[in-house]
């Protein structure tokens, strides 16, 4: 049903999308195994956002759906980054659902661990310095190190729920932009955060703030056999 609607629509994924990302990513993510999750909305966040991959958003979606339908309150925005895609990329997308508009298309880091432009290593563990991938819920803003920064509450155990332990926190950073791609090929890296744009990361984080999801993909056959939020028909999301 999800590979009609999207070649009517003509809403495919990004030739630089298909070029770049890792050989994983084709196995394990394809239109034949899309999520199950609202057509219209898919569409609606795919048309918004053409150079993301459907399939993401809809893993995105399954998440969203599996974590508010067992309990958790409803979220006003939703932000996605595909780690599948390499740093130099823009990789995050944040949505306003009300609208089911873009709010942002932006670069985010990953861990210095996780890898160099590509992300390939991701962890849950204590001072790892690695990205961790699944959801998570945002929570207060604080004056930190990094300036002003946003805390994240990681949903998944076993592979985010370490998250304010290792104060894992989306925060503004000087290593994020274009200037560092053209000098290194990549954008700096982070000791796990999913750090931002300096121009941009009040804005993000003001939207952002007080209970709206954020969604970390990356093709982990692992993640993607045994995430409560995307296996909602085998097991319940409540915490």
């Amino acid at each position: 049903m999800l590979r009609s609607l999207f070649l009517l629509a003509g809403l495919v994924a990004s030739p630089l999308a298909a070029a770049v990302a890792p050989a994983p990513v084709a196995a394990a993510v394809s239109l034949e195994t899309a999520p199950v999750v609202a057509p219209i909305r898919l569409a609606q966040l795919q048309a918004a956002a053409p150079d993301a991959n459907p399939v993401v958003l809809g893993h995105a979606l399954q998440a969203l759906q599996c974590a508010t339908g067992n309990g958790m309150g409803d979220s006003q925005r939703l932000a996605v980054i595909d780690y599948s895609l390499p740093s130099s990329t823009p990789r995050l997308w944040i949505f306003d659902l009300a609208s089911n508009r873009l709010l942002f298309r932006e670069l985010v880091a990953h861990g210095r661990n996780t890898g160099d432009n590509l992300a390939t290593h991701f962890s849950n563990e204590l001072d790892s310095r690695t990205s961790s991938i699944g959801l998570f819920r945002t929570r207060d803003t604080y004056q930190g190190s990094n300036g002003y920064s946003l805390r994240m509450e990681g949903l998944e155990p076993g592979f985010n729920d370490r998250a304010e332990a290792r104060a894992i926190v989306m925060h503004g950073a000087p290593y994020v932009n274009d200037e560092q791609i053209r000098k290194f090929g990549r954008i700096g890296r982070s000791w796990g955060c999913p750090a931002v744009r300096l121009g941009v990361a009040k804005q993000i984080i003001d939207v952002m703030k007080g209970g709206q999801f954020v969604f970390s993909f990356y093709p982990d056959n692992k993640w993607l056999s045994s995430s409560r939020y995307l296996n909602c028909a085998q097991r319940t999301a409540s915490r």
